[in-house]
């Protein structure tokens, strides 16, 4: 009775599908649709319930690493391969340092997030001091992703932040998230669909997806790119 309890909800592996599915959308709208207004903002604004959710599952992942050091090679890698497919499809040139890929915006919350719990754990009853230093990781992280101009920059940094202060409060860290969102963007407003799919998370892996993500980035941005150039 227990086990089929603990199986209601939704599975990381199911948020991971959708946040997908939500991306890609996205993606085709922005790379084929620019012309055709109706189309192009549904999908822009289907996309927008993606990105809460990766910053969701990159905290979970964070809290269950067992390698946090592979965690963070495995996206600064993808980053880096992701860099010209992202150019591409985006900016219609192989390298474009004025904008760069959700992956360095990852990249940069997981090490703040890092930085975070490691004073955490060598301060624990420090809170003036914790709490310095928290504000100061922050605003070092945020920073870093306004300078390299990253995919959803500081506010998406933040974000992450968010969900690890909040990780047991899953609800209210995704309307914070979400809330804070809009201050990018109106279209943001979508991005609160996210939150019911958030708060019914059951805790469970699901199917093994660990490298889809990772694999589909790029490959469906170069798909993207080769279909925009071919037609």
């Amino acid at each position: 009775m227990t086990k089929q309890k603990e199986q209601k909800g939704i599975s990381g592996s199911a948020l991971k599908i959708i946040a997908i599915i939500s991306m890609l959308i996205d993606h085709i709208g922005t790379v084929f649709l620019g012309s055709y207004y109706t189309p192009y903002y549904i999908c822009r604004l289907i996309g927008r319930i993606a990105f809460p959710i990766f910053c969701f599952l990159l905290v979970e992942g964070f809290f269950h690493t067992r390698n946090l050091s592979k965690y963070c090679l495995r996206l600064a890698l993808f980053a880096a391969i992701s860099e010209i497919p992202f150019d591409f499809t985006f900016r219609q040139t192989a390298f474009d340092p004025s904008y760069q890929n959700v992956f360095f915006t990852l990249l940069i919350g997981l090490m703040t997030i890092s930085a975070m719990e490691y004073i955490q754990n060598q301060f624990p009853h420090k809170y003036g001091l914790k709490l310095i230093c928290t504000a100061a990781i922050l605003f070092s992280g945020a920073l870093s992703a306004w300078y390299l101009k990253t995919d959803y920059g500081e506010i998406g940094v933040l974000c992450i932040v968010i969900f690890y202060l909040y990780h047991k409060r899953k609800s209210i860290a995704a309307a914070l998230a979400c809330f804070c969102l809009l201050f990018s963007s109106t279209l943001e407003l979508t991005a609160f669909v996210s939150v019911p799919l958030i708060k019914f998370y059951n805790g469970t892996r699901g199917i093994s997806l660990k490298y889809v993500f990772y694999l589909f980035y790029p490959i469906h941005l170069l798909i993207l790119s080769y279909v925009y150039w071919h037609i």
